[in-house]
């Protein structure tokens, strides 16, 4: 009597595993890329005033639905990561002029000024001041690219180089910026009103800078002479409040938070 002989059917069940395996992959990356997420208009919280509309009505984009980047683009983290490292393609690099102000406690506070490359569209002479991001100065790329289309739409730039921030910079005295003084973005600001007793000033505040902008002019009435208005970007609302969140796993904030600290570790050691 022959035996037959049997063979178990491991391919199958191997094939079964390597499908488990390629739909596990592809569900971590849609979560990961948030392909599901649906895009839409941004939702626009405003007072009705005649500023409002006349923004509204000058920049239709506010109200266009967002269509980001293909794959990556739903991906804030990726964005950033990418961002981070690799930077923008073909960044622009805009010369200015470096300025620098003596602090009354010693310290040397800079900015850089850039020139407009035409005529602004009404034909006035507006300065944009800007007060870039936390331990950021004029010499970063988002801060480059944004001063790069301003100048190209008749602004004059003024970049606060955060005290400290710049490696080749030595501090003069024993402070480095912080999260809520206003003294540097104050005096380029005087800067630009007494060389320029002409122009009218935007004031733009990236991140941290949203915040200090933001105080400065809420210090002094006299601060917000000449000021047609301020555009705060991305703006943290309360670093005290935020303390618990930024230890929290969830959306990598722990993360980040790491990597700030870090950041700030490295300035400070720099200037040892």
């Amino acid at each position: 009597m022959s035996a037959m002989l049997e063979t178990p059917e491991l391919p199958a069940v191997f094939d079964g595993v390597k499908l488990a395996a390629v739909a596990a992959v592809l569900y971590v990356i849609v979560r990961c890329l948030n392909l599901k997420s649906p895009t839409a208009p941004p939702e626009l919280i405003y007072q009705d005033s005649a500023l409002a509309r006349f923004l509204l009505k000058s920049c239709p984009l506010l109200t266009k639905e967002y269509i980001p980047p293909l794959i990556w683009g739903k991906s804030g983290h990726i964005q950033t990561a990418l961002y981070g490292k690799m930077g923008r393609v073909r960044s622009p690099h805009p010369y200015g002029l470096r300025k620098y102000l003596t602090m009354s406690d010693g310290a040397t506070a800079t900015f850089d000024l850039f020139d407009p490359q035409s005529e602004h569209c009404i034909g006035e002479d507006v300065t944009m001041v800007i007060c870039p991001g936390i331990a950021n100065h004029s010499e970063k790329q988002y801060i480059r690219t944004f001063v790069d289309y301003a100048q190209k739409n008749g602004y004059r730039c003024a970049v606060l180089n955060h005290l400290g921030a710049l490696p080749n910079i030595e501090l003069t005295s024993p402070r480095m910026f912080t999260y809520g003084c206003t003294w540097e973005f104050g005096a380029m600001v005087n800067y630009i009103k007494k060389t320029y007793p002409q122009t009218q000033l935007v004031v733009v505040g990236f991140s941290l800078g949203g915040n200090i902008v933001c105080k400065y002019l809420g210090e002094s009435q006299a601060n917000q002479e000449r000021v047609l208005c301020c555009v705060s970007v991305c703006q943290g609302y309360s670093a005290l409040r935020a303390q618990e969140t930024f230890m929290q796993w969830d959306q990598c904030r722990r993360f980040y938070n790491f990597l700030m600290a870090d950041n700030m570790k490295k300035i400070i050691l720099s200037h040892r």
